[in-house]
């Protein structure tokens, strides 16, 4: 009987360890941002636009980032995989130029959207009580967004052959700039850009140790694949 009870009371510490051990953050977004990052240039798009050249600005409306983050360790089925998504992408595209700079407050971005999930290939939904341990875990513990608030996406040209185009795009994050080769599809007109694409990159590469608990019984794996669609449009157009 006291083995029963012993077991008994380690799975309920455990357990809430998994699913209760940080405190929730807001329920719904964080507030906006009151400026874009220090670093984030501006001023380069401003000067282009009042040269009259033409620079595209990100729509939030129907842009998305989405990142998949997917479970490991043997005791990996008492634990989720997450879709951590942005819709308030930001920043803007200069095609004559092969520039295009874009940022996102890690602060705003949401965990395990109902629809996103399956898109994934994730056929189990987390209670509300999972989703904000996980977001409050994420910001507070894996991206330390309080010192690193923002992710940076810059992109300096692109090499297009055999209607497949690659982009240079470097990322910072978590105060460390890595430089990918991105394949894309890339859509434009007049007044409209569509970017869309893949990649996937490791968690360590940017300084970020992926959460794990019990020795890495319950872990997240190493890598995460991120997918995008951003849509940038001239200021003025429909």
């Amino acid at each position: 009987m006291r083995s029963r009870a012993l077991r008994a009371v380690v799975t309920a510490t455990l357990l809430s360890a998994l699913l209760g051990g940080c405190a929730p953050l807001l329920r719904g977004p964080a507030p906006a941002p009151a400026a874009p990052p220090a670093d984030f240039p501006e001023g380069y798009y401003r000067e282009a636009l009042a040269q009259g050249k033409p620079v595209f600005r990100v729509d939030p409306a129907e842009s998305l980032v989405v990142i998949e983050v997917r479970r490991s360790g043997s005791l990996a089925r008492l634990g989720h995989d997450h879709v951590v998504a942005s819709r308030e992408v930001v920043g803007y595209v200069a095609p004559d130029e092969g520039r295009a700079d874009l940022y996102v407050a890690l602060a705003r971005m949401q965990v395990d959207e109902a629809a996103l999930r399956p898109e994934a290939g994730f056929d189990t939904q987390p209670t509300e009580s999972d989703i904000e341990g996980t977001r409050a875990n994420m910001l507070a513990r894996v991206l330390e967004a309080d010192k690193f608030p923002f992710a940076l996406i810059s992109v300096a040209g692109a090499n297009a052959k055999e209607k497949k185009t690659t982009l240079a795009v470097a990322i910072t994050l978590h105060g460390y700039m890595r430089t990918l080769q991105v394949p894309a599809e890339i859509e434009a007109d007049a007044e409209k850009i569509s970017v869309t694409g893949r990649l996937s990159f490791e968690q360590t590469d940017f300084g970020i140790t992926p959460y794990s608990l019990l020795g890495g019984a319950i872990a997240v794996q190493n890598r995460v694949d991120l997918r995008f669609r951003i849509i940038a449009r001239l200021p003025g157009a429909g």
